[in-house]
């Protein structure tokens, strides 16, 4: 397994896009969706009380993904630090696509639509998956960049604006799915 692991890491740009063409054959073995069923893509779309969220390439939980890759980086610089850093990016890669086809079975889905805002929640399209990806290596590859305290200031920052913005961020997320709080379920629908 570890000779595997230095071979993957000799090519770590090749590595990434097996991962991900993985993940999203997984995904439309699964019946998820190439592309939003609205038959276009779109950069963003910022409603998240709709039935195109998470379908498109971007949107207000993308910022949640970027938040993923921080906090692999520095779960995984905590626990390996020794272990070189394209590996732990292989390593967060492969957690991140595992996420997105969990995410996307019955069960996530259903969990979802019953204890979070996310009402309008049918899955994720191939595309936003893919995009999601992405955005955790830019999370990951930002925290590598910035020094610890402008990491988690700019990750208190996301999750403060997400919060302000859409009663919604990565850390209620986790409440949500985890243990549902009734209060912050009011409060997410503006109670």
């Amino acid at each position: 397994m570890l000779s595997t692991w230095k071979r993957l890491s000799a090519h770590p740009a090749i590595a990434i896009l097996g991962i991900i063409a993985g993940m999203a054959a997984i995904l439309l073995a699964m019946g998820r969706v190439p592309i939003c069923k609205c038959g276009y893509v779109r950069l963003w779309h910022g409603v998240v009380f709709s039935s195109e969220n998470s379908q498109h390439l971007t949107d207000w939980y993308t910022f949640t993904h970027i938040l993923h890759g921080m906090l692999f980086y520095g779960l995984l610089w905590w626990a390996g630090r020794r272990t070189p850093v394209v590996t732990r990016l292989l390593l967060a890669t492969f957690i991140e696509a595992s996420w997105e086809v969990l995410e996307n079975t019955a069960y996530i889905i259903n969990r979802y639509r019953e204890v979070t805002i996310s009402l309008d929640y049918f899955g994720d399209s191939v595309l936003n998956s893919t995009s999601d990806v992405l955005a955790m290596l830019t999370g990951f590859l930002v925290a590598r960049r910035l020094p610890v305290v402008a990491t988690v200031a700019l990750a208190l920052a996301v999750e403060c604006v997400l919060a302000w913005a859409i009663r919604d961020n990565l850390t209620i997320n986790i409440i949500m799915l985890v243990h549902p709080v009734d209060a912050i379920r009011v409060w997410q629908r503006g109670g």
